[in-house]
């Protein structure tokens, strides 16, 4: 059984390592390719959208508070505030919601 774990961990560092060095290795030239080039460039916003979405709606301790807090932050940044007062309306859209108008 200990084995396993040993050739599961050699394989995922063997993934890892692969997905990072063989790009470098195998592209040389510039990528022109708009399809592509359109792609590589969303990848890093995708993923950190995919991680954080589901963490402000669960960081709450109501789904629905979590979800309006997501709503308000969206429109308050789609108007031009900063990050700091995006993330306060946020703070008090959760804090008024948890603390007035759900149940517990």
């Amino acid at each position: 059984m200990n084995h396993n774990v040993y050739v599961y961990i050699a394989v995922m560092a063997l993934v890892s390592f692969a997905i990072r060095v063989l790009p470098l290795t195998l592209i040389r030239k510039k990528i022109t390719n708009r399809f592509l080039n359109s792609f590589l460039y969303y990848v890093p916003y995708v993923t950190l959208a995919v991680m954080t979405f589901p963490a402000i709606i669960h960081a709450t301790g109501s789904i629905y508070s979590g979800v309006a807090a997501l709503v308000v932050g969206v429109a308050v940044a789609w108007f031009g505030f900063d990050l700091f007062k995006t993330a306060l309306s946020c703070c008090a859209v959760v804090f008024i919601l948890e603390l007035f108008l759900l149940p517990r």
